[in-house]
């Protein structure tokens, strides 16, 4: 079950329907942010065994993503050009403590609430996007995000109990949906 504590707004659908291109170049820079993530932890805590496993997997199935994702924009002539970021996952990422256990706790609940987010308006696009091609693509991308989301909570316990992890997921939740209330109305899928 996703740990999200708000639902995204028919807005945000009507937006992202509206602007494909850019939810698809948004999305590729996700992907591919989400392997350099995967890696990143990896190099800022080489002693935690429980991470190597998962996220070496998690790295590989997000360049495959980002792969995907390339090849939806191609096939329809669209370039991968830069955007400017929303701001969401920094926001997200000062919420994260300093200390250890608590930073990587933090850090991989962060990474779980990204990914709930993404399950979630993949869900939407899944379900209302016009695009039959996009429709399914977006349905599998889902169940990726869904996947890595239960991943990250899992790996979380790890580090502290179940309570505390439930505890403090609920926190960041809260604190993701200030962010997204905060957030200008662009066509990315964390805005």
């Amino acid at each position: 079950m996703l740990c999200l504590r708000s639902a995204t707004q028919d807005q945000w659908l009507a937006r992202a329907i509206a602007n494909t291109r850019e939810i698809l170049m948004d999305h590729a820079h996700c992907e591919r942010k989400a392997a350099t993530q995967a890696l990143m932890l990896l190099g800022r805590f080489p002693d935690a065994e429980a991470l190597v496993g998962p996220m070496l997997a998690l790295a590989r199935e997000e360049l495959e993503h980002f792969e995907v994702v390339l090849a939806l924009l191609r096939s329809r002539n669209w370039p991968l050009d830069s955007l400017i970021p929303s701001g969401y996952q920094a926001q997200l990422h000062a919420h994260c403590r300093k200390q250890m256990p608590g930073k990587l706790v933090d850090l991989l609940l962060v990474a779980a609430l990204i990914e709930a987010r993404s399950c979630e308006r993949f869900k939407l696009l899944s379900e209302h996007h016009p695009d039959p091609e996009l429709r399914a693509a977006f349905r599998d991308l889902l169940e990726a995000e869904a996947r890595h989301h239960a991943t990250f909570v899992r790996l979380a316990h790890n580090w502290a109990d179940r309570e505390v992890v439930r505890a403090r997921l609920d926190e960041l939740a809260h604190a993701e949906v200030v962010i997204l209330e905060g957030m200008p109305p662009l066509a990315r899928i964390h805005a």
